[in-house]
């Protein structure tokens, strides 16, 4: 996963997410809070740039303060196709297994893709 910086490319980003709203809501708002200044120390990653599968939102790592809390640790995310996210929550880093969080989205196949990768790993979902 790739973490997005330059204003240029966030810039670029947010109109793309513009275009499919209202899907993109949940990552919309914090790419544009990023790309003004970040007061909120969030990040914003994709798995490729320019042409994107996937758009993941978070708080930093480094600002992660209690690894049992699940509203600190949100992950807002976006996603072209079901692959990208089964592959962002089996093999990336960018989702940090060890920790209690809570992943919000507004597309179809979110619940089940956590569902068959949490079962998968013996994990607990609520």
């Amino acid at each position: 996963m790739l973490i997005l910086r330059c204003p240029a490319q966030l810039q670029l980003l947010e109109d793309a997410l513009r275009k499919s709203l209202p899907t993109t809501l949940p990552v919309l708002g914090t790419v544009m809070t990023v790309a003004r200044g970040n007061p909120a120390s969030h990040e914003v990653l994709v798995d490729s740039w320019p042409h994107f599968g996937i758009v993941l939102t978070r708080l930093r790592p480094e600002d992660h303060r209690d690894p049992r809390d699940y509203y600190t640790n949100q992950l807002s995310v976006f996603y072209r196709d079901k692959g990208a996210l089964q592959a962002l929550l089996e093999g990336t880093e960018a989702v940090a297994h060890g920790r209690a969080f809570q992943i919000l989205g507004m597309q179809d196949g979110l619940d089940e893709a956590v569902q068959e990768v949490a079962s998968a790993r013996g994990l607990k979902v609520e």
